[in-house]
């Protein structure tokens, strides 16, 4: 099976890459910006067709597609989020139109959550902010596309690797900076939203199944840890790990999404009946391997 998965080299797609090639009979391509990729292409400026020819001599059976833009301006955003996934849809049906294609798409499109109350599919989108609302246009394209498709809405991935730009990579990177010792300080804003982690590599399982899953799939898939869980309780088992012995200063100011968005679970049951996938980690397991592999030898 062949199966090309964009943005190969980003944070989640370097282990969706590393899954699928543990699987038996999968042929990985890789397609982005990297010296590296099989297939040359920048989905916030290729035209369709010119992405169409590419593709029709890839000849994919799958395509993943992980590209997007966390962070920038507001143009970024909706070059990647938004217009990646049209062109590439628009190119699909030209190319490939039988392909099997995953989206990887995010929780921040629900919006603000009702405490205690997890978040299913079929809940109204109201995302806040750009991030949200130009992932969710890049889902609108693929649910609305005619392909054989299904969304990832993936919640706050954690585990080996994780980038400086998102929270948990940055409280890491904060903790070896700042040090272990008693005199240290760690200086952070209003840590009382509650999130829905959940392990980069479960992540990448997720999209190994609904790339190869036989039948057609939903056209949204929530991919989370199925709990809420406290932002400080997660700076608080990080800076266990790291034996940080010194102070956590804790603001009363967080980001805007934080203060919007305080509270925030998906209900992953679909995903379990849909492709027989629970996540295989625990929040522990995922901060155990963040942790350790940034650490110097």
């Amino acid at each position: 099976m062949r199966i090309l998965v964009l943005g190969f080299t980003g944070y989640l797609g370097t282990h969706v890459v590393e899954h699928l090639r543990a699987l038996p009979g999968a042929q990985v391509l890789g397609g982005g910006r990297s010296p590296a990729a099989d297939l040359d292409v920048d989905l916030a400026l290729v035209r369709p067709e010119r992405l169409a020819k590419a593709l029709a001599s890839a000849a994919p059976d799958a395509v993943i597609n992980c590209a997007g833009a966390t962070g920038g301006d507001t143009v970024t955003l909706a070059e990647v989020n938004a217009r990646g996934p049209a062109v590439l849809c628009a190119a699909l049906r030209e190319a490939a139109p039988a392909a099997r294609l995953v989206h990887l798409g995010s929780a921040a499109e629900y919006g603000p959550g009702a405490p205690g109350i997890p978040v299913t599919e079929s809940a109204a989108t109201c995302p806040v902010g750009p991030y949200g609302a130009t992932k969710l246009a890049g889902t609108v394209a693929v649910t609305d596309s005619g392909l054989d498709a299904v969304v990832l809405r993936v919640g706050n991935p954690v585990g080996p690797g994780a980038p400086p730009s998102g929270l948990p990579g940055r409280i890491a990177a904060l903790l070896r900076e700042t040090g272990p010792g008693p005199e240290a300080v760690l200086r952070l804003g209003d840590l009382s939203a509650h999130r829905d982690f959940v392990d980069v590599r479960d992540v990448a399982r997720a999209a190994a199944l609904a790339a190869t899953a036989p039948s057609p799939l939903p056209n949204v898939l929530n991919i989370g840890g199925g709990r809420a869980v406290a932002v400080r309780d997660l700076v608080r088992g990080l800076a266990d790990l790291a034996g940080f012995r010194g102070r956590i200063e804790e603001g009363t100011a967080g980001s805007a999404r934080s203060a919007q968005v305080s509270w925030q679970c998906s209900d992953i049951a679909a995903a379990g009946r849909a492709l027989g996938w629970r996540p295989a980690h625990t929040l522990d397991d995922a901060l155990a391997a963040l942790w350790e592999g940034g650490r110097t030898p």
